[in-house]
């Protein structure tokens, strides 16, 4: 059994409004410091069998069809 995990992340050229929200309220809890914050989401697949190639591509086309929105988020696949 293989876990893959896809990260999901807005396209830097899209606002992100919870992510500035986050940044904003942080220095008034105490932590400098710190410039950005960007929300995103992660997904971890189970597989059955070995994360090879086709497995792979297999979670890219998940990703691509359901997981993520290509016209506003990026997306990466990668074995854990």
């Amino acid at each position: 059994m293989a876990r893959v995990v896809v990260d999901v992340m807005l396209k830097p050229e899209i606002l992100d409004p919870q992510g500035q929200a986050i940044a904003r309220k942080l220095p008034q809890m105490g932590f400098e410091g710190v410039t950005g914050v960007r929300q995103g989401k992660r997904f971890e697949v189970e597989l059955e069998g070995p994360a090879d190639e086709a497995a792979l591509e297999q979670v890219r086309k998940i990703a691509e069809t359901l997981l993520a929105n290509p016209v506003i988020e990026n997306f990466e696949v990668f074995v854990e």
